[in-house]
């Protein structure tokens, strides 16, 4: 099934690997509402958390876009750590040739779930968590606070779940709606949506914060929302 940008996935079947990372900025910029803005964002609020000898990790690097930006921004601070995790090599190749050149920037392929992280001053998961299966989440939220620096923040951008029947049908209404003023047919949209099934498990806000807050977040809040796609900041 094409599901756009020369893309092709089965029925339940939707994965990063083989020849998805060639397209995959293209897809993604028109599959999600303001993603550029998205990364702006986190560059911005990274300035409250880096600092001279700070380790960030990026879950979920892809093709190494936004973690490239962020060691960019803070290139003034060259004792700051920049590591990057995919499970998929096709990304991480990806990444590698895209942060080039970018000095003390690290990417490895492995499953965030089971890296060994070191103590961090942030961490930065932009649309990854929700293709975490959800018996593995609360694990992987529990090490990343158990890793963070007092100080130190949980950046995260999700898909979420609408509160209720009635705010989800509206939801998937109007993201359909934007996916089609982005060029998708109504095939392209209908074979994505078949290709994420038990793949994509996005949670609600309320959802989200159950599994910040059993990890021991008490101070987040939001800081981005457009339709079903909702950015969080968790502070330790």
């Amino acid at each position: 099934m094409k599901v756009g940008h020369d893309i092709e996935a089965g029925n339940a079947k939707w994965s990063f690997g083989g020849d998805v990372a060639d397209t995959f900025v293209d897809h993604i910029r028109q599959s999600v509402p303001m993603y550029e803005e998205g990364h702006d964002l986190v560059c911005k609020l990274s300035d409250y958390f880096i600092h001279d000898d700070s380790v960030t990790y990026e879950l979920g690097v892809s093709t190494g876009e936004l973690l490239g930006k962020l060691a960019t921004r803070h290139s003034h601070r060259p004792g700051a750590r920049w590591i990057g995790i995919d499970s998929e090599k096709p990304m991480v190749t990806k990444a590698k040739s895209h942060c080039k050149g970018i000095k003390n920037l690290e990417l490895f392929q492995d499953d965030v779930r089971l890296f060994p992280f070191e103590t961090a001053d942030m961490f930065v998961s932009y649309y990854t968590m929700q293709f975490i299966p959800p018996r593995f989440r609360q694990d992987l939220f529990d090490r990343i606070y158990q890793s963070l620096n007092w100080g130190g923040a949980f950046i995260m951008f999700e898909k979420v779940r609408g509160p209720d029947a009635r705010f989800q049908d509206m939801f998937a209404s109007m993201y359909n709606d934007f996916k089609t003023d982005q060029g998708f047919s109504a095939e392209e949209i209908l074979s994505k949506t078949r290709s994420l099934k038990g793949v994509l498990e996005p949670f609600s806000t309320e959802g989200n914060v159950a599994l910040l807050e059993r990890a021991g977040f008490t101070d987040h809040t939001t800081i981005f929302k457009h339709i079903c796609f909702e950015g969080f900041v968790a502070i330790k």
